[in-house]
């Protein structure tokens, strides 16, 4: 019996969750996903008045939606 199965669902989730964003924060710190220009896609709105930069980055949104729902779909099979 692993570690992990002795463990609550929510638990789980929570566990994998937080390993998955510290590996992103490692990889977007070094460069590797700053190449995939999250956050500057055509389609995000970005306003800049002086003193003030109002950014809504819609497409990045609908990409992210995108990926998060296929990864769902493969991991929940």
């Amino acid at each position: 019996m692993t570690i992990l199965n002795s463990f609550d669902p929510i638990a789980k989730l929570l566990i994998v969750s937080g390993i998955v964003l510290v590996v992103s924060g490692v990889l977007w710190h070094f460069g590797v996903l700053g190449a995939l220009r999250l956050g500057r896609l055509p389609g995000d709105i970005v306003i800049e008045r002086p003193n003030t930069r109002i950014y809504i980055p819609i497409v990045t949104c609908l990409v992210l939606s995108g990926i998060l729902s296929l990864l769902s779909l493969i991991f929940r099979k």
